[in-house]
């Protein structure tokens, strides 16, 4: 997945709102976990997510008439692509929204540009930091210390562990995106076709094995899942595959700043949910490392005359 140089300035208005929208429906996700988790476990709700979302993709992949690879290993490695990038973290983040609100979840989510530069430093090819980086780098993981305080003052070993396992979501993602730039030659559509029914051929069996077969009783669980692997999953990545290499990694990223605002909203809205003083706090810090990291506004009063 290749990444380019893009400016501010040379993206369109259609292209941020397509960004934004994005950022808007990831941080949907996470109201519907929320609601997934009171019926189901987590291995659950990731493997009819991704099942959804790989049957959704087949049909968009059929319908553009975009031709199925007949390489073997190109299978093997994008359903391995797959099982780390969707599988993994999307039994992470409900496993962890069962002790932790929504919102809080979503802030996490927000370190996942701050893992991928320091994963991209040590990784063979990868983008090595610059000092507003590092700065960024820094400043998230300050953030990430505060989000953890009210855990650990209150002894909430619960709460800890919880941040912790959407913390390893996040490492996921940063490697999984350095992992995705070996398929640059590889259509959008199809990369994220086959991802998707890798993680779902290795999702649905663990769930059966480790969950059973799932009862669902409220249709808002029905309403949930489909929203979840229709708009959070299937719809998102074939948006991110076909923006990402107009705007660059970095633009891309920006929704991580919608994100966890529309969840903090949902949850306080329509869950109930509650935020803490230093969860606020430790989101700025986040924010205020993810601009470090894109380092646009700092070179624009960098450059700005005395």
């Amino acid at each position: 997945m290749a990444t380019t140089n893009t400016s501010t300035t040379s993206m369109t208005w259609r292209e941020w709102a397509l960004i934004a929208f994005v950022g808007c429906i990831w941080g949907c996700s996470f109201l519907f976990n929320a609601v997934l988790i009171r019926e189901l476990g987590p291995i659950t709700v990731a493997a009819g997510r991704v099942t959804i979302a790989a049957l959704a993709s087949w049909v968009v992949l059929f319908v553009l008439r975009k031709p199925v690879p007949r390489d073997p290993v190109l299978w093997l490695k994008l359903g391995a692509l797959g099982i780390f990038s969707y599988t993994l973290p999307f039994t992470l983040y409900p496993l962890g929204q069962a002790y932790i609100p929504s919102g809080l979840t979503a802030i996490i989510n927000a370190l996942t540009p701050i893992t991928t530069v320091l994963i991209s430093q040590f990784w063979p090819g990868g983008e090595k930091a610059t000092l507003y980086k590092s700065l960024g780098v820094i400043a998230g993981f300050t953030g990430a210390v505060l989000l953890a305080l009210p855990a650990l003052s209150a002894g909430g070993d619960a709460q800890l562990w919880a941040i912790l396992v959407c913390f390893t979501a996040t490492v996921a993602y940063g490697i999984s995106l350095n992992v995705a730039r070996s398929f640059q030659g590889v259509d959008p559509t199809t990369i994220a076709t086959i991802a998707l029914t890798g993680a779902a051929v290795v999702g649905v069996p663990a769930a059966l094995t480790v969950e059973g077969v799932p009862h669902i009783v409220h249709p808002e669980t029905w309403a949930a899942w489909l929203a979840l692997g229709l708009l959070s999953t299937a719809l998102a990545f074939q948006i991110m595959y076909r923006v990402l290499p107009k705007v660059g990694a970095t633009n891309f990223a920006s929704n991580t700043f919608i994100s966890p605002v529309v969840a903090i909203l949902l949850g306080v809205t329509l869950l109930g949910e509650s935020l803490q003083l230093s969860h606020f706090i430790g989101m700025a810090a986040i924010f205020i490392g993810l601009l470090c990291i894109d380092g646009r506004v700092l070179r624009r009063f960098h450059r700005q005359p005395a």
